[in-house]
Formats: C-alpha cells, structure tokens, sequence
C-alpha cells in the first residue's frame, strides 16, 4: 500500500479503510472540527455538499497548501435526513422508518487541492429494504453497528435485509471509490 500526497479530513475508519483498499492511502488523518446543523429547509442534497466541503475547508486552513480529501454521507427519507442516533430508541424509530421503504443514501466527496481549486462529486444512491419484522429490528439495534454512522452499517447485518441497491455501495459505507479516484487522479495525486 503506498501513500498518497492528500490528507483526509474525516476519523472516520470505514473511510481510511476503503481509501487503503484502492491504493490511495492519505499521508495524513485530521478530522474536522465543524457544525453539522442543518439550516431551515436546506435540502439533503445541499446539505451534504456543504458539509463535505465545510470540512475540506475547516482542514485547508490548518494545513495550507496540501490537498485536503473531505466526505459526508447521509441517509435520506423523502426530504427528511436521518442523522447519527444517540440511543437504542433512536435507533430503533429509525429501523420503523427504513422498514419496507425506499430511500436514499447521498454521499458527498470534496477535494481541495494545494493550490486552492475546489472539486466535489455527489453520488446518490437508492435501497430498497426488506420489511423488518420486530424481531429483525430488535437484532439489529443490539449489534450496535449504527453507532457512529447516519441510519446503519450496510457491510454488517443489515446486508441481509437490502432487497435492491442501484448505486456506489462504497458510497454507501461513506466514500464513493469511483468518484473519489477520479477526483483525486485529475489533481495529479497518483
């Protein structure tokens, strides 16, 4: 695995793991000391491009002149997003939410590079999910996989319960790979 000539605004470890799995390891991790808040009847969509770059730029002025890599992923119902639960409860509404619906997973990749240019890419990505039975949803919030992540882990349990995926699945995890290759190989970084 070689490092590349980046630094990752995210702690996030499914990022830096799926970077690591394409050969684009940052030289660096500084996560991004930013407001999430959304602002009154922002769309997702908008949302997710201004928190990936929110974060790009929060990093490019503790580090400027480098290419600064930045991502945001939300799950979304309708217009309505589905942020980070804090408790089984939580989690647990939001498993009524998905169960049986369609919704969609918006990931969103920003790249700053050393010279000031800004690029993004958005990916949207929708899932069909299963109906969940009481039970279903009981064993999924005692995995504690949603813990840390907007609405769930797709590369555990919940798997199994995705019944159609038309999209990234890595942007789904929280990084698209396609588009965030790209990006970083039409800035020189290889």
């Amino acid at each position: 695995m070689s490092v590349k000539n980046f630094i990752l605004a995210s702690s996030s470890p499914q990022r830096k793991r799926l970077l690591e799995q394409i050969d684009f390891a940052p030289k660096e991790i500084l996560s991004a000391d930013i407001d999430e808040a959304e602002i009154k009847h922002e769309k997702p969509l908008v949302y997710v491009r201004r928190m990936a770059l929110s974060k790009a730029k929060a990093v490019a002025l503790l580090k400027p002149g480098e290419n600064i890599l930045a991502s945001d992923t939300v799950v979304t119902v309708g217009l309505r997003i589905i942020h980070k639960s804090q408790t089984p409860e939580d989690q647990t509404r939001v498993m009524h939410l998905l169960s049986g619906r369609n919704h969609k997973v918006i990931s969103a990749v920003c790249l700053i590079t050393a010279d000031g240019h800004i690029h993004q890419k958005v990916v949207t990505t929708r899932i069909c999910m299963k109906r969940l039975s009481e039970e279903e949803i009981k064993n999924y919030v005692a995995t504690n996989e949603w813990v840390g992540v907007c609405g769930y882990k797709i590369e555990g349990l919940l798997a199994g319960y995705v019944r159609k995926l038309t999209g990234s699945f890595t942007g789904v995890v929280g990084l698209p790979l396609y588009e965030t290759r790209n990006l970083l190989i039409g800035a020189g970084i290889k």
